[in-house]
């Protein structure tokens, strides 16, 4: 069992023991890829961990871009947080339907709106409710919070930026997409997108980070899987898979291990692979 740090990762255990915290906010934040069938919204509203709101990922982003759920201006992300009760002197935790795929992306939105106090529920819905704990289906009862918002410009990056990462190599660029998709050989789930790898990135697949129970192994397991991929962790890291959300595991991971220099590629391989004059790598090349 992984233990719990309310700025990184809480289990399950830590959490049914806060449940009657007057300042813990608890939050889904699932999401899923497109083409699975399955929808966030309606799950929620089916049964959800008591007093959890919906943190609507597609919904708290930047509705200018094309894009799909970049980061929202702060004040976007500010309105929601108030409305949704969620401010200043809270501890959040996230979770998600999957286990562990979106709620990181969540708590890496909340950091870069300057929150510390936000961890992510290790091994997630599916965890809470194979151990038999409560779920309900009613609607939380919420209250404006106001919340303070500090952009982290640093926690982020875009096109530009690493695009500049690629060339100088300054960098460690890692790719939370599957090997195949990362080498080429898969089709991406998004139309249009050509096949491969940013040139010089390295590949450590989300899932490679997480025990059978979704839960994420722990920071020297995952510090050895970095390294294997070839990563250099003396190097400053940018994150990155499709679209921005499996890249969060990565900086969760990092995070988890002591390594704070890093960001996050927000607009990912669904804005690399749709512009053509970016250079794209395949197989196992590094060029």
């Amino acid at each position: 069992m992984a233990q719990d740090d309310p700025r990184t990762l809480v289990s399950t255990e830590w959490l049914a023991a806060h449940m009657r915290d007057p300042d813990l906010r608890i939050l889904d934040g699932s999401c899923y890829m497109p083409g699975s069938g399955r929808d966030a919204k309606a799950e929620y509203h089916a049964g959800h961990i008591p007093g959890a709101r919906f943190f609507d990922i597609d919904d708290i982003s930047d509705s200018r871009s094309d894009l799909p759920h970049m980061a929202p201006p702060i004040e976007k992300f500010a309105s929601r947080m108030r409305a949704m009760g969620v401010g200043d002197g809270h501890q959040v935790v996230v979770y998600d339907g999957s286990g562990q795929f979106s709620a990181a992306r969540v708590w890496w939105l909340f950091k870069l709106m300057g929150q510390k106090d936000v961890a992510v529920l290790d091994g997630g819905l599916p965890k809470w409710v194979a151990e038999g704990r409560e779920i309900e289906d009613l609607p939380p009862m919420v209250r404006d919070r106001h919340i303070t918002v500090r952009r982290q410009a640093h926690l982020v990056k875009d096109v530009t930026q690493v695009s500049a990462a690629c060339k100088l190599r300054d960098y460690e660029i890692i790719d939370a997409r599957s090997p195949g998709r990362f080498r080429g050989e898969e089709e991406e789930p998004r139309a249009g997108l050509r096949a491969g790898h940013i040139p010089g990135s390295k590949n450590v697949h989300y899932s490679s980070l997480l025990n059978d129970d979704q839960t994420m192994k722990s920071p020297k397991e995952t510090r050895a899987i970095f390294e294997a991929a070839g990563v250099d962790l003396g190097k400053p890291v940018i994150t990155t898979c499709g679209s921005g959300v499996t890249a969060a595991i990565l900086s969760l991971a990092l995070e988890r291990m002591g390594k704070d220099d890093h960001s996050l590629y927000d607009g990912s391989w669904t804005e690399w692979g749709m512009s053509p004059t970016l250079p794209v790598a395949t197989g196992d090349d590094d060029v």
